[in-house]
């Protein structure tokens, strides 16, 4: 056998292990929030921590793979919605996709801010390919005069994500529509 051989059980058994742990992290998120142990997490696939960490270094690393198909869903919205959606229209909308994003995980919001900052964490790069398509859309709105010009893609996530934190627990589902209005009229030109 040769050393290409012998390698692809190992790949194989390598590309398992991520997928495993990626759907356990998304389960052990759902449950417990972003900020679950990540002990709980290799339990639940079944795989030794050292294997997770091989895997996924850090909290971010795991997360960026948990939301990687989430990430990609947004910045496909941003593109389609700057082609043939009202300016505005175009910003609420993807406003709303962010928020509901952010809210799908306990603790969410508080870790794709703290990401958004942070050029070392998994996840910045992906906050950051967001936001340059969603910066369009802003800037859209902006050229059409119908977003206030002092406003940025940092700006709106950063209330995007207060409402989100904001409003996880709510039982009252209508709150996250309702706050989003009020910062779309704030921030109408």
């Amino acid at each position: 056998m040769t050393a290409a051989q012998t390698s692809l059980p190992h790949r194989a058994d390598a590309r398992r292990n991520r997928e495993r742990l990626v759907a356990a992290a998304a389960a052990v998120f759902a449950d417990e929030g972003a900020n679950a142990p990540l002990d709980k997490i290799a339990r639940a696939a079944g795989i030794g921590n050292a294997t997770m960490y091989r895997h996924f270094p850090t909290r971010d690393a795991l997360l960026e793979a948990v939301l990687h198909d989430v990430y990609g869903k947004l910045i496909e919205l941003a593109e389609q919605l700057s082609l043939a959606t009202p300016a505005i229209d175009a910003v609420e909308r993807w406003l709303r996709a962010f928020i509901d994003y952010s809210q799908s995980y306990l603790h969410l919001p508080e870790q794709i801010v703290a990401a958004g900052y942070d050029e070392t964490s998994a996840l910045h790069a992906s906050c950051e390919a967001m936001r340059s398509v969603a910066t369009r859309l802003i800037e859209r709105a902006q050229e059409d005069g119908v977003l206030r010009a002092d406003i940025d893609i940092r700006d709106l996530c950063a209330h995007a994500n207060g409402i989100a934190w904001a409003t996880q627990r709510s039982p009252d589902r209508e709150q996250t529509t309702r706050m989003l209005a009020v910062l779309l009229n704030g921030l109408r030109a």
